[in-house]
C-alpha cells in the first residue's frame, strides 16, 4: 500500500505541478545563469547509492567555497535559493526519485556518504528503510541550520548529536508506521510549510551537506 500511495501521489503531483516546476527552473537559471537542477549522491535503502534530484539553491561550485554543512545564513545560497529552501520547493524534483522507487514520500532523509560513514552498527539499521522526502525528524529539525550556527563546531554537533537523534526518531516511527500515519506526516509537513512560508530566513529541515558536492545538470537533463 505504501508503494501504491507513493506512485499515485507523486505521479499526480508531477502532472499538476509541472508548470510550477518550469517557472522555478527558469527563476533559478535567470538568477545567476547557472543550471536549474543538480543531482547529488545519497545513500539509500540497503546502503545503495543513488542520485537525488533537487532544484539548485546555491552558487555553482559551492562545494569548493565553504564547509559541507549549510549553517545559518550561508552566503553561498542564492536569492532564489533562499526562497526555495524556506518553502522546500527545491525538493519537488525528488518526486522523480519516488517514481523510480529510490525514495518514498515519507522516510528518513537520505544522507551523503560522508556522514553515513560515521554511523554506528546500530544506526545503520536506518538503511533498511527507504529514504523519503519528509519524515518526523525533518519536522523536529526544521531549523537545523540555525541550531548548527549556534555551535562552535557545527560538523561535530551534526555527527555526534543531530544525526543520532534523527535516526532514533525515524526508527521509532518506522516501528509503528502505516500508510495512514505517513499521510499524517505529509499533512504535518504541509502545515509546517504553510506557517513557514510567510516568514523569512533560511531555516529548513533538509539534511546537511545537501548542496556540497553538487553535480549541476542542464534543465533538459531532468527528462532522462
Amino acid at each position: 500500500m505504501k508503494r501504491v500511495v507513493d506512485v499515485a501521489v507523486s505521479a499526480l503531483a508531477l502532472a499538476l505541478l509541472w508548470p510550477l516546476g518550469l517557472l522555478i527552473g527558469a527563476a533559478v537559471t535567470l538568477g545567476d545563469g547557472g543550471p536549474a537542477f543538480f543531482r547529488q549522491e545519497r545513500v539509500g535503502r540497503g546502503g545503495r547509492t543513488f542520485r537525488m534530484w533537487k532544484f539548485r539553491t546555491m552558487i555553482v561550485g559551492a562545494e569548493r567555497s565553504g564547509r559541507h554543512l549549510t549553517v545559518g545564513s550561508d552566503r553561498r545560497v542564492t536569492r532564489v535559493g533562499a526562497v526555495l529552501r524556506r518553502t522546500k520547493l527545491d525538493e519537488l524534483p525528488q518526486l522523480l526519485n519516488v517514481l523510480r522507487g529510490e525514495m518514498s514520500l515519507v522516510g528518513p532523509r537520505p544522507e551523503v556518504p560522508r556522514y553515513v560513514a560515521f554511523y554506528t552498527a546500530e544506526e545503520r539499521a536506518v538503511l533498511r528503510l527507504t529514504p523519503g522526502i519528509t519524515d518526523p525528524a525533518s519536522l523536529r529539525y526544521r531549523d537545523e541550520s540555525q541550531e548548527l550556527a549556534a555551535s562552535a563546531d557545527p560538523e561535530r554537533t551534526y555527527i555526534e548529536h543531530i544525526v543520532p537523534e534523527k535516526i532514533r526518531l525515524n526508527l521509532a516511527y518506522a516501528a509503528h508506521a502505516t500508510w495512514l500515519s505517513d499521510l499524517g506526516v505529509i499533512w504535518a509537513t504541509l502545515r509546517a510549510l504553510a506557517r513557514g512560508s510567510s516568514g523569512s530566513g533560511q531555516s529548513r529541515s533538509a539534511p546537511a551537506a545537501e548542496d556540497a558536492g553538487q553535480e549541476p545538470m542542464a534543465p533538459s537533463a531532468v527528462g532522462r
